[in-house]
């Protein structure tokens, strides 16, 4: 699960995480963060470091 804000910062990042995860498939992480509005170094952290564990650690399929 992503985190709702930014840990430093406090912008609101999670609205921007389901877009962000479609679109890098086929494009550069840094252009489509740019178009997004993440333009923070600490926002775009938080967008490239997450990894998806809630399906790996869920006990309820």
């Amino acid at each position: 699960m992503i985190p709702v804000r930014c840990f430093t910062c406090g912008k609101v990042i999670s609205s921007a995480w389901m877009e962000y995860k479609k679109r890098t498939e086929l494009e550069d992480p840094a252009k489509v963060m740019d178009d997004l509005g993440i333009e923070r170094y600490c926002c775009r952290r938080m967008l490239l470091t997450h990894v998806e564990l809630v399906d790996a650690f869920s006990p309820y399929y």
